[in-house]
């Protein structure tokens, strides 16, 4: 229901004023019926102060009752709970969809409305679920007994028992979801008209196509919307509500649908990072290059400029502060990453993804650029000559795994470099260090940092992890014993 605004004084004013001017008014002094006339203009006067006065209160009393009629629908659809009425709402309804809350919360905030949307949507369509939220820091108590130690934290109870929500957090997710939980898993299309209305309610979903609605291939589907809890499905037996499919030829990526392009069937992945207007001049080609690929690769564009979306993903090679449009692609299935390191135009992009197809691309592992080791006592290894200065050197390699972040990584660099010059003059061992947070290698994978490996010459494929937590005397004793010639071998002390 929409309402018109209350009136200004200024309205209000003008209204006064126009009235006035209905009104003739004789200003002849030597009129005998000057006063009189007077005297009835005031009454006049007087009457439209009564009329403002009374218009202001009709209109504040509709206001009053506009705002009570929305704020009493308001709390119907989504109820309060608190410490007196939380245990009978939840006891005494079959379905109630719960939201824990914080007033501070940001998260708390975003979902708020998209929980108030699904609130309607679900009413609208007559579920019988019961919509609630909770003040989690205001009934502390309550939260602790409905287990909510998070914010937001969405909980559905059935007959009074707890299930863990697992659905999308956009309001369509949320109804897909309840719908699922407590009503019938797939919905029926036999019209153009119910078809129409459901394009306008569901973005995301899968229409089954059969002949007749029952049999094993109809369980099995049935079976499927029952598990998925994110896509809406749909049944038909008419071919004409096939032509849909999950995602479009190129995806935008959003927070709403990450976790359902992260999850997606479609393992090999090809993300395009572009400024907004660069996209829009590639989009349409890039659109017939995805169309050759369909159900093989999925195409998913990211705006180079969101740092929360595009940085987590650039920086896994390297590239977090590159500004201009990037072609990477992911195979989920076995995590490895890939660049294109020619133009991104439509020709070169269609012929990496042949060669992700056909295997032929090779996969990225992000380098920093090659340093100078000119004189240096510890040499500096990058992604990019981890294979000369460490496997393919003729010598012993002790090599420092490190990263800038790392808290202990300092202690054991001083320890290394102590070690460099204790042993600068036996030639058959070299000292490295590398930093893991920006060189990568398919023959370094560490996980723990500060990390110290011995390559030795001869045996490179099983380098020897030494302790960090070894002091400088133990170190040497170690390395003396594994590089130093045994009719040589001696006690080194630092």
């Amino acid at each position: 229901m929409f309402l018109s605004k209350k009136p200004t004084s200024k309205f209000l004013l003008s209204l006064t004023f126009v009235l006035l001017l209905s009104f003739p008014i004789n200003t002849n002094a030597s009129d005998p019926t000057s006063s009189e006339d007077d005297s009835d203009d005031l009454e006049q006067l007087l009457a439209l102060d009564e009329q403002e006065d009374q218009l202001q209160q009709d209109q504040d009393s509709i206001s009053r009752f506009s705002e009570a009629e929305v704020l009493s629908k308001a709390q119907r659809i989504v109820l309060e709970l608190n410490s007196d009425n939380s245990e009978r709402v939840i006891d005494e309804n079959e379905f109630v969809m719960l939201l824990g809350y914080a007033p501070w919360c940001v998260r708390s905030a975003e979902l708020m409305p998209h929980f108030a949307e699904a609130a309607t949507s679900l009413k609208a369509l007559g579920s019988p679920i019961v919509m609630a939220k909770l003040d989690a820091e205001r009934y502390p108590k309550v939260a602790s007994l409905l287990d909510i130690k998070g914010f937001p934290t969405l909980i559905l109870f059935v007959n009074g028992t707890p299930q863990a929500y697992t659905g999308g957090f956009s309001a369509e997710g949320m109804v897909i979801w309840a719908k699922k939980k407590t009503g019938v898993p797939v919905i029926r299309i036999s019209t153009v008209t119910e078809a129409e209305d459901f394009l306008r309610k569901y973005h995301t979903f899968v229409i089954g196509l059969f002949e007749k609605f029952e049999g094993s291939d109809y369980e099995a589907f049935v079976k499927a919307a029952t598990t998925d809890n994110e896509i809406q499905f749909a049944e038909t037996n008419n071919i004409e509500f096939l032509d849909y499919n999950k995602f479009p030829l190129v995806t935008k990526l959003t927070e709403l649908n990450s976790v359902r392009v992260y999850s997606s069937p479609v393992k090999l992945q090809v993300y395009v990072f572009a400024k907004a207007d660069d996209f829009n001049t590639l989009l349409e080609p890039l659109q017939d290059v995805a169309r050759k690929f369909l159900t093989k690769i999925m195409f998913i564009y990211i705006d180079i400029i969101d740092e929360n979306l595009a940085k987590p993903f650039l920086t896994l090679f390297g590239l977090e502060e590159s500004k201009n449009t990037l072609v990477t692609a992911f195979d989920n299935k076995g995590s490895l990453k890939y660049l294109l390191q020619s133009d991104p135009t439509p020709s070169n992009i269609e012929e990496f993804c042949l060669g992700l197809q056909d295997g032929s691309i090779s996969t990225y592992f992000k380098s920093q650029p090659i340093p100078d080791n000119n004189n240096a006592s510890l040499l500096a290894v990058v992604g990019k000559t981890f294979d000369d200065l460490v496997l393919n050197s003729p010598k012993n390699v002790l090599l420092e795994v490190y990263t800038p972040w790392c808290i202990h990584c300092e202690t054991t660099s001083k320890q290394v470099e102590k070690l460099a010059k204790h042993f600068k003059a036996l030639d058959n061992l070299v000292f490295a260090k590398i930093d893991a947070s920006a060189n990568e290698h398919p023959k370094l994978q560490v996980y723990d940092y500060p990390s110290l490996f011995l390559y030795k010459a001869g045996d490179k494929d099983n380098p020897i992890k030494l302790s960090t937590k070894s002091g400088s005397k133990e170190l040497a004793a170690f390395i003396n014993k594994q590089v130093r010639p045994k009719d040589q071998a001696a006690k080194d002390e630092l």
